[in-house]
């Protein structure tokens, strides 16, 4: 990696004195773009004292161990590496708070953004503005590298966003932007680490009177490796936006808590009428309706709710194994008061209703407070 050998001035300057700027790069999966990167930021940045942090989740295709190459020869290159902890929002709130420069900058690792913009908006927050955004929704350039539908998708994502926050901007959203180091420390506690708009979250907590600086750039296609965007994404947007709308006053593990409740007890209903159509006795219709929703729910908690402590493999049993005999209690009162209720001539489905209430009330308070109390595997 001795292409990335910087000159023995460079090195000199950055003892004497702290970076201009710190450029924060979350990356995972993404070994075959992080070199040709670099290349790019050392052209890029030249006549700047800058140093890259590249935060890494973990990657399963050993990106830690090419930046780690590269950070042999150019130690202006960094790079934290996470384990146990995923999200890209929680990457960039790390690798800024770890910053040495006053001025710090985001970008993806996937070469879509527009790396030669980086000392214009380095520039933008030395004049004196709070943020300097690199905006895909400003003429003469306009989005092109998306789908059809993953532009659809984001327009909607964006007009939502700017009518949530009070801050101006053609592009809340963006991936790509700069800002002082001591502003996100002021808010560091109150952005959430899960998600990928770190952008939104920060402007929303940011007054109206902030100074945005737009620079209009085109967003590139992605050359090596897969896009991260999903329906997991899609649903932590719309965590967030509930969050913000609210100030805080319904948590984003609340949101999906509900979410989920709501899908399960349509589902145990909808399961529960089946088995009665069928001329299976209530008692037994209502049970395996239940166990068939317990384990549904489970699987959804902890794909989405609690994705962050996201149980695998041997970790995946046995948290569902206590989920379940602990469930089983619940289960129990269930079927007891959905029976009792519909042999006192109530309708199956308000029986069936009830019991589904209590256990699933039970189930997520257990899982709250047994299952999660272990650390993931």
């Amino acid at each position: 990696m001795a292409m990335f050998l910087q000159s023995g001035g460079a090195q000199l300057r950055r003892v004497l004195h702290a970076p201009d700027v710190s450029v924060i790069i979350p990356t995972f999966n993404e070994r075959d773009n992080v070199g040709m990167l670099v290349r790019h930021l050392i052209a890029t940045l030249r006549g700047l004292n800058w140093e890259v942090i590249f935060v890494d989740d973990d990657s399963a295709d050993r990106t830690v161990e090419v930046l780690r190459d590269i950070g042999r020869d150019e130690p202006r290159i960094r790079c934290i590496h996470r384990v146990g902890r995923r999200g890209l929002a929680g990457a960039c709130i790390e690798g800024m708070l770890s910053a040495q420069a006053d001025i710090v900058a985001v970008m993806d690792a996937d070469l879509q953004h527009d790396h030669r913009l980086l000392p214009d908006l380095v520039a933008a927050i030395r004049q004196g503005n709070d943020f300097a955004i690199a905006t895909r929704y400003s003429a003469p350039y306009q989005e092109t590298a998306l789908s059809p539908f993953r532009s659809a998708v984001s327009r909607i994502g964006t007009f939502v966003a700017q009518h949530t926050i009070q801050a101006r901007t053609t592009d809340p959203m963006s991936g790509f932007f700069a800002t002082r180091r001591d502003l996100v420390e002021a808010m560091a506690s109150r952005l959430s680490n899960h998600g990928f708009k770190v952008l939104f979250d920060i402007l929303s907590n940011a007054g109206p009177d902030v100074r945005i600086a737009e620079l209009p750039y085109r967003f590139a296609t992605r050359s090596a490796g897969h896009s991260k965007m999903d329906r997991r994404v899609a649903l932590q947007f719309l965590e967030l936006l509930v969050a913000k709308a609210t100030r805080g006053a319904i948590s984003l593990r609340l949101v999906c808590l509900v979410i989920l409740g709501a899908a399960g007890l349509t589902l145990h209903m909808a399961l529960l009428a089946a088995a009665l159509a069928t001329g299976t006795e209530f008692a037994w219709a209502q049970a395996s309706a239940t166990v068939v929703t317990m384990i549904v729910n489970f699987s959804g908690n902890n794909l989405m709710t609690y994705r962050d402590q996201r149980l695998r493999g041997r970790g995946l049993l046995r948290g569902l194994s206590i989920h379940s005999a602990v469930g089983s209690l619940g289960a129990a009162v269930n079927v007891g008061i959905a029976t009792a209720l519909f042999a006192a001539a109530s309708p199956w489905w308000a029986a069936g209703l009830a019991g589904a209430f209590v256990s699933g009330l039970w189930n997520n308070v257990m899982t709250q407070a047994l299952v999660r109390s272990h650390e993931r595997t």
